[in-house]
C-alpha cells in the first residue's frame, strides 16, 4: 500500500482520519510539537495512534523554530487580532505546515492528510503552503472531503470500538506554546459564553502575585531577575496566568473564506507578555514609531492568520519591526489577580519620560510658556484658514 503521512493531534478529527485512512494506506502519523504538550499527553498520543493501526509514530520539537520564526515577531508588534486574540493558532498551524512538508520530502512521501474540515480557516494555511512549495503532493482530507460532523466522527469511531471523552467530542481544543483555543459548543453561537468546565484550570488562585518581565531589545530575556530563554518565560507566564483564570475570552473575526466565527481563547501568557512588551514601548518609542508599528504590525497579523506567510512581504515587514525593537530594553512589574491583572510600571534606561524635559502637566522644561502661545498659533493655521474660507464662501452663496 502507498505511504501516508497524516498530521496528528489524537483528538477527535484527526482519530476518525486515522481510522479511516489505514484501509487504503500504510499511515505515518506526525505530530509537531508547538507546545502545550505534556511528556504523558505526547506518550498518549503514539500510543493511541499505534494501537488504531498507524505504522509509525513522528513527534517533531519546533517550539524553538516557532518562537523564531514567528512569536519573536508578533511580540515585536504587539499582534492582537481584532484587539483581542493573539493568534494562538494562526501561527502555529504555518509550522505545522513546514515541518510536516520537510519530513515528507525527507521520506519521499507524496501524500499527506489532515483532519481539517470544509468550513475553518486551517485548510486554507496548511493547503496553500503545500500547493506553494510542493504542487506534486497530494492533499486527502477525510473530514472536509465527506463533510463529516463532530458527531458522525463520534458515532463512526464508538462503532469501531473507540470511545471520545464527552469534552473532547463537544469542543475542539488545541493547546500550543502561544495559548489555548476552543471551538464547537457555545462559540457556534453568538450570544453563549463557554462555561468554566471549558477552559484548563477550574479551581484558580485568589489573592496576587507580582512578576516582573524582562526585555532585551524586544526580546524576552528575564522573569522575576532571572535571565531565562525566552520560551520558558512564556511557559512559566502561561502557567501562573492559568492558575488565576488570566487570558479567557471568546474572538469574533471573519474567516479566511468570507464568514463569521468566534473562538473561545486561554492565552493569559501572550496577552500579559503583549501588553508588558508594548507598554514598556510606549516608554521608549518615539510617537511616529508607534503609529507607523501599528499600521504595520496589524498587516502583519492579518498576513499571518490569512496564511500567507511565504510572500515575501512578510520579511519586509520583520526586518522593520526588527530595527524598531533596538531601544526596547527594561523590565515590567504585573500584578496577577483572580482573571485579570494590571501592568504597575516600568524601567528602563532608555524611558523617554525624562524630567528635564518637562513634567506633563506640571512644569516647562526646555522651553517657556509664551514659546507654547507661538506654537498654538502656527499649529492652528491650517484650520483658521479652512474655516475663514469656508465661512465666508457659505455666506455668499446664501
Amino acid at each position: 500500500m502507498k505511504k501516508i503521512l497524516l498530521a496528528y493531534s489524537g483528538g477527535l478529527d484527526t482519530s476518525y482520519c486515522l481510522k479511516k485512512l489505514v484501509k487504503k494506506y500504510d499511515v505515518y502519523t506526525i505530530t509537531i510539537d508547538t507546545g502545550g504538550f505534556l511528556e504523558s499527553e505526547k506518550q498518549k498520543i503514539k500510543k493511541q495512534s499505534i494501537s488504531m493501526g498507524a505504522k509509525k509514530h513522528i513527534l517533531i520539537n519546533s517550539k524553538e523554530k516557532y518562537y523564531n520564526r514567528i512569536i519573536k515577531y508578533l511580540i515585536y508588534g504587539n499582534v492582537l487580532k481584532n484587539n483581542t486574540y493573539p493568534l494562538s493558532v494562526s501561527a502555529e498551524r504555518i509550522i505545522h505546515a513546514l515541518e510536516i512538508l520537510k519530513y515528507a520530502e525527507k521520506k519521499d512521501i507524496k501524500l499527506i492528510a489532515h483532519g481539517c474540515t470544509g468550513a475553518g480557516n486551517d485548510q486554507v494555511r496548511f493547503d496553500s503552503i503545500f500547493e506553494s512549495l510542493a504542487p506534486n503532493i497530494k492533499i486527502i482530507a477525510p473530514i472536509r472531503d465527506n463533510n463529516i460532523s463532530r458527531k458522525d466522527a463520534t458515532k463512526y469511531l464508538k462503532q469501531k470500538g473507540i470511545n471520545i471523552q464527552r469534552d473532547i467530542s463537544r469542543y475542539s481544543i488545541n493547546k500550543g506554546l502561544w495559548g489555548t483555543t476552543i471551538g464547537g459548543g457555545e462559540t457556534l453561537t453568538s450570544n453563549k459564553p463557554l462555561p468554566d468546565k471549558a477552559f484548563l484550570n477550574i479551581s484558580l488562585e485568589e489573592g496576587s502575585k507580582k512578576i516582573i518581565i524582562g526585555f532585551k531589545e524586544g526580546e524576552l530575556f528575564k522573569l522575576n531577575g532571572k535571565k531565562m530563554d525566552p520560551i520558558e518565560i512564556i511557559e512559566k507566564v502561561s502557567f501562573l496566568s492559568q492558575n488565576y483564570g488570566i487570558g479567557r475570552g471568546i474572538h469574533v473575526g471573519d474567516t479566511i473564506l468570507g464568514t463569521k466565527g468566534r473562538i473561545g481563547f486561554e492565552a493569559g501568557g501572550p496577552i500579559i507578555i503583549l501588553k508588558a512588551h508594548h507598554l514598556l514601548e510606549k516608554h521608549t518609542l518615539t510617537k511616529w514609531q508607534q503609529f507607523q508599528k501599528e499600521q504595520i504590525s496589524n498587516f502583519y497579523g492579518m498576513l499571518i492568520h490569512e496564511g500567507q506567510f511565504l510572500d515575501p512581504v512578510i520579511k519586509d515587514i520583520e526586518a522593520f519591526l526588527k530595527s524598531s525593537q533596538s531601544n526596547v530594553s527594561g523590565s515590567i512589574e504585573i500584578t496577577l489577580y483572580n482573571k485579570r491583572f494590571e501592568l504597575n510600571g516600568i524601567k528602563s534606561k532608555n524611558d523617554l519620560m525624562s524630567n528635564s524635559f518637562g513634567n506633563y502637566g506640571e512644569s516647562c522644561g526646555e522651553w517657556e510658556s509664551s514659546d507654547v502661545k507661538g506654537f498654538v498659533k502656527i499649529i492652528s493655521n491650517q484650520n483658521k484658514i479652512y474655516h475663514n474660507v469656508i465661512s465666508k464662501n457659505k455666506l455668499k452663496i446664501k
